[in-house]
């Protein structure tokens, strides 16, 4: 365990693609500096999801961003609620999927939720992940992480993953949600991802979790030391 008294005003950043283990790396670097949490893309799929619900055209920006301003959408502890509706499992299917990534691309909605982001975590001690925490959130976070990994080995962690897939899916069409997925966050205007230039980048295709975690908490370690 780290120091806590002196890192709890860190901001950590970890950015990847889909099925690089950002959700699972980030709750355990959390759990293990007794940080929060903030998964910001529960906000976007909250936000696809009440666009849904409410029968909005998920490429109209004026009403999708005005439904992202007047929400209220809480990301605590893994329980994602939005206007009081608890959404945290029905925002892991691969509609929200498509919705989330059709809300991400819309310049308006990102500049609403980015707001609300840096203003959960700018006083620190907070582990955020997303695509876009390095880049354009927090690029003065603390400690910068992308996570990456091969396609077939992203595509097999979804596959495995009945809260993403919605049951027994082939290989073969998560690998191309996936790749759509990838071509849709890299291709947009608005905060594509991409790794932050002094981002560590860390490869997790044969890499398990824990010794994932373990490179993180030893970047933390190294930023606590240069301080």
């Amino acid at each position: 365990m780290l120091a806590l008294e002196f890192v709890r005003t860190l901001i950590i950043a970890i950015d990847g693609p889909s099925g690089a283990g950002k959700g699972t790396v980030a709750r355990s670097v959390s759990r293990a500096l007794g940080y929060r949490h903030i998964d910001t893309g529960a906000m976007y799929r909250a936000v696809g999801w009440k666009a849904n619900l409410e029968h909005i055209v998920l490429d109209d920006e004026a009403a999708v961003a005005r439904l992202a301003e007047r929400a209220q959408i809480v990301v605590e502890d893994d329980v994602v609620t939005i206007d009081g509706h608890d959404v945290t499992r029905a925002i892991r299917t691969p509609e929200i999927d498509r919705a989330a990534a059709a809300v991400a691309r819309l310049p308006r909605v990102r500049q609403v939720l980015v707001e609300r982001q840096r203003e959960a975590g700018r006083s620190g001690g907070v582990v955020m992940e997303g695509r876009d925490i390095g880049t354009v959130v927090f690029p003065e976070a603390d400690v910068k992480i992308y996570l990456d990994a091969s396609a077939e080995e992203r595509a097999r962690r979804r596959a495995a993953d009945p809260a993403h897939t919605g049951g027994a899916a082939g290989q073969a069409a998560v690998a191309e949600a996936i790749e759509a997925r990838d071509r849709s966050d890299t291709t947009r205007t608005a905060s594509p991802l991409t790794p932050a230039p002094d981002a560590v980048r860390i490869d997790t295709t044969d890499l398990p979790i824990h010794e994932v975690v373990d490179k993180v908490i030893t970047l933390v370690r190294e930023k606590v030391g240069r301080t």
